[in-house]
């Protein structure tokens, strides 16, 4: 049997497109049959044929509208809305450490650009009857390092609030909501804090990765997530093979959180 996911032809919109998860998302997609658009601060390095991608900084309300403008004027809206944006630039120190100034980045890259671009393109997707919008959580929103997460956790935290409280909204008008929660997953950034942490214990990238984990308690499948993975989650969910799916967090961490 055939699992076709029925994304062909659909217009989809990925934020955070260039690298990492979100890249993964934005190539999966694709494959998949959909149109894809993303959106980036730089332009990637191997645009994926075929792949829209608008220059804006999503962390503003500014970058947000041009690119929920962008795909209003060229698409007409959007039917699947992945928000992968997200990060953290916050110092270690603990609560000490955190400033306003912080605080607020983390919430201008882990919520707000959801916020915006949902408060933007929902509307169309109300219209036609249809749509899904994913968010990515992290499961930081139940298990924070205090010592260089707290903010980020307190973030993805609301992003995950926000998103149930919007499929509560929405669903009853044919719009899904649901959110994913991935644990520590192996994209270029977490490969180049391994690395560092690995050269500050004079050990190798194995090592470093031991360290990260152990940070988190284990993974008890012994290795971090591929961004594949986690986009494949992503793209079934975002199909009709999940049509009675909404108002869900899917936790996809290798057994890292040790509760259901």
């Amino acid at each position: 049997m055939s699992f076709d996911l029925h994304l062909n032809g659909l217009r989809a919109v990925v934020t955070g497109g260039t690298l990492g998860l979100g890249a993964a998302v934005v190539r999966t997609l694709a494959e998949a049959g959909a149109r894809v658009a993303t959106s980036a601060r730089s332009a990637p390095a191997q645009p994926v044929e075929g792949v829209t991608y608008v220059h804006a900084d999503l962390t503003t309300a500014e970058g947000t509208g041009l690119l929920a403008q962008t795909i209003l004027q060229d698409w007409g809206g959007a039917d699947i809305l992945v928000n992968v944006l997200g990060g953290s630039s916050t110092p270690v120190g603990g609560f000490a450490a955190i400033s306003d100034e912080h605080w607020f980045a983390e919430l201008n890259l882990n919520l707000m650009p959801a916020v915006r671009l949902d408060r933007a393109l929902l509307p169309a997707m109300l219209a036609q009857g249809s749509g899904v919008i994913i968010h990515v959580s992290s499961i930081q929103r139940v298990l924070p390092l205090p010592e260089s997460t707290t903010a980020y956790a307190a973030a993805k935290g609301a992003l995950t609030t926000y998103s149930k409280a919007l499929a509560r909204e929405v669903m009853p008008k044919g719009v899904r909501v649901l959110s994913v929660a991935p644990g520590w997953i192996e994209t270029e950034a977490s490969v180049a804090f391994a690395q560092r942490m690995a050269a500050q214990a004079g050990t190798d990238y194995e090592g470093g990765k031991k360290i990260v984990m152990d940070w988190l308690g284990g993974i008890p499948l012994g290795r971090p997530a591929k961004p594949q993975e986690v986009a494949d989650l992503i793209a079934f969910l975002a199909s009709s093979r999940s049509a009675s799916i909404s108002g869900s967090e899917y936790r996809i961490d290798g057994g890292t959180v040790p509760t259901v």
